[in-house]
């Protein structure tokens, strides 16, 4: 694998490419130095030109360096950012995840919940569809509803029917302690009537 195949980013790729040719320069103006024992002006020549690209190269990879560090800081900033948005993402679907749970608990809760309505004195549901054929393909919870309703319905008739026996018997009760006042009243009323006429039964009894 080379180095072109593990950077593949444009910037850094620029200063890999301008950073060989400046070591190739740079080895190359050596080269030219040690063969120059006794420089010529062709060679004093050579020298200055192979210097100056050197020199251009070198001006060259600081400024592709220079952007390569600001392009770093700009991708490190992004990545900071991308960071803290998964950081803010993830913290989100915990959340989410805990709520679930806490959800999922509730349901199981309401599932297993020993409702006071199971417990409730109701007809048999077939009897119930046998007197209300037209409730058989309702839902559950709705049938089990008009269950309830058709059972307070039921009591609520009844309590009528109990109020208004209720309501009779005080009145019967009234009525009988009425008719056994009278009864009383009139007991009394014959022993008074006995005892007046005691002085006049004395006086038959003198005579005959």
């Amino acid at each position: 694998m080379t180095t072109d195949d593990i950077v593949t980013d444009p910037n850094l790729a620029a200063v890999l490419r301008v950073s060989q040719q400046a070591r190739q320069q740079a080895l190359e103006l050596v080269d030219l130095i040690a063969k120059s024992e006794s420089p010529s002006q062709e060679a004093i020549s050579q020298l200055a030109k192979q210097q100056k690209l050197l020199t251009g190269s070198l001006s060259q990879l600081r400024g592709l360096h220079r952007a390569a560090c600001f392009t770093a800081r700009e991708t490190k900033a992004r990545t900071a950012d991308a960071r803290q948005e998964v950081d803010r993402l993830h913290l989100q679907l915990q959340n989410l995840n805990y709520e679930q749970r806490h959800l999922q608990g509730e349901i199981d809760a309401c599932d297993s919940y020993d409702h006071p309505y199971l417990e409730l004195p109701l007809i048999p549901e077939e009897e119930y569809l046998a007197q209300h054929p037209e409730h058989a393909n309702i839902d559950p919870n709705e049938l089990m509803t008009e269950r309830i309703q058709h059972e307070k319905r039921q009591r609520e008739a009844l309590e009528k029917q109990r109020e208004a026996l209720l309501k009779n018997k005080t009145k019967l009760i009234a009525d009988n302690r009425k008719r056994k006042d009278d009864l009383a009243n009139l007991d009394k009323d014959l022993e008074k009537f006995i005892d007046a006429a005691k002085p006049i039964q004395e006086l038959f009894d003198k005579i005959v």
